[in-house]
């Protein structure tokens, strides 16, 4: 069988492309767009990758054609599917039917956290033996992959929220009917495809509505939005969990990333996280939960997460030395960057703290979270901004903070303004939900030929 893959340099369709050469499918693929991790693993994989879709499927006549939700019509490659009559399908479609309906599946959705926590609860299966299959909004580094298709019986996959293709207009998350829910939080976000969150939180229910009674939903209880949308209604149990004490997990944490994992109001396990920031000790007690809820005992997902070492671009620390750091992050919402910058503020209180970063997803670009921004910010040291494709005003918004923030046309002036403020005692902190030109690379070398 060959499946071509329209937008294949996406995380999710990158991972799909992997499951298919995994089960022994010829894939090829085509995208304007290529950028690493996901490209630097396709290439890996001896993909064929086609530059664009004006010609990318002359020549070609695959079996399947699986089109990306980035796609729409009027695109040249899917107005050669149409008129040729060849089969083609969502890649969460896909993915529903030729894998998850065979496994147990863990699906983690929500606004924060989803690949974080999926990456634990995968590396947990992993630790325990169970040789899980995923699928991972990103690259966690315990398995140098996004995806594999294994020989245990359960299947992780990151539940987005995001809509599926340009003819299904579903969150891509109706299609997985998890066996086990983690519902991490729920804020407005994605303006270009939802009006406000009570389209998020509709769509959030519809995903609750789809899975069995058997299905068991490990949520978020700190979590006002999520309440709500549980109280519309739900059919399968709960099992909760919590930052601030709770009925079923907690969790605390002591000085040095050491956790403690409370059950029941019981001391269950105590573990130290190579993670920092509280958001990360929540992702680890979701995880523990949901791997619990399929049989792996707290201690063992606790042994397991002292050895997890994180995902790529998920506060991925890629420069060490001479008194500065570099952190890349995939922050882009305005409360994972405050969280993402308070982590970072209290791991190293006495360095100053650098935060350079782009208003890049559609929601920052649209000026959605535009009156939350320098609020999300104020705790940095200085912020170097590049904000030249924002549909609105930034420094009109940033006024409470001005003296801190400098604004850039290019990834390169700010790599040179930093060059000239940089003393040898800060923490970078790189946020960007795309390639940013590879900035932290940039930077990097710039350090290197300083020296």
């Amino acid at each position: 069988m060959h499946i071509h893959i329209l937008g294949i340099c996406g995380t999710f369709m990158g991972g799909l492309a992997r499951l298919a050469l995994d089960s022994g499918i010829k894939v090829t693929g085509s995208d304007v767009n290529a950028y690493p991790p996901m490209s630097t693993q396709l290439e890996g994989l001896g993909v064929e990758i086609i530059k664009g879709y004006e010609t990318c499927l002359d020549g070609h006549i695959p079996d399947l054609v699986l089109i990306g939700n980035t796609l729409s019509r009027d695109n040249p490659a899917i107005e050669h599917v149409l008129d040729n009559d060849i089969p083609y399908m969502s890649g969460p479609e896909w993915i529903a039917q030729n894998f998850l309906q065979k496994n147990k599946v863990i699906a983690v959705a929500g606004t924060h956290g989803k690949t974080t926590t999926a990456s634990m609860i995968a590396w947990i299966l992993e630790y325990s033996n169970l040789e899980p299959s995923f699928l991972i909004g990103g690259v966690p580094l315990n398995f140098n992959v996004s995806a594999r298709q294994s020989s245990g019986q359960v299947f992780v996959i990151e539940a987005d929220e995001y809509d599926t293709a340009f003819f299904d207009k579903r969150s891509k998350f109706i299609h997985y009917k998890p066996d086990i829910l983690v519902l991490n939080n729920i804020e407005y976000d994605h303006a270009d495809i939802f009006n406000d969150l009570d389209d998020i939180k509709v769509q959030f229910h519809h995903l609750i509505k789809t899975i069995p009674k058997k299905s068991i939903i490990v949520f978020n209880l700190d979590d006002e939005n999520i309440k709500s949308v549980l109280k519309m209604g739900h059919w399968s149990k709960l099992d909760s969990f919590s930052s601030k004490g709770g009925e079923n997990w907690s969790i605390s944490i002591a000085p040095k990333n050491f956790c403690n994992i409370t059950q029941d109001s019981k001391l269950v396990s105590k573990f130290q996280l190579k993670q920092f920031g509280e958001h990360n000790a929540t992702n680890a007690l979701a995880a523990i939960a949901a791997a619990y809820n399929i049989g792996v005992p707290v201690e063992q997902s606790a042994r397991a997460l002292e050895h997890f070492l994180g995902t790529s671009r998920r506060m991925q620390l890629r420069f060490d030395q001479k008194g500065v750091k570099i952190y890349d992050d995939f922050a882009h919402h305005p409360t994972a960057i405050k969280a993402s910058i308070q982590a970072v503020r209290h791991q190293w209180p006495e360095k100053r703290l650098f935060v350079i970063t782009e208003l890049r997803s559609n929601s920052m670009r649209m000026g959605a979270h535009k009156d939350k921004l320098a609020e999300a910010l104020k705790d940095a040291d200085q912020v170097f901004l590049k904000d030249n494709i924002a549909e609105w005003n930034v420094p009109e918004y940033l006024t409470s903070i001005a003296k801190k923030v400098s604004f850039h046309e290019s990834s390169q002036s700010i790599v040179n303004e930093l060059r000239t403020k940089m003393q040898g005692d800060e923490v970078l902190l790189v946020m960007s939900n795309g390639p940013f030109d590879d900035i932290c690379s940039l930077i990097i070398d710039t350090l290197s030929n300083n020296e």
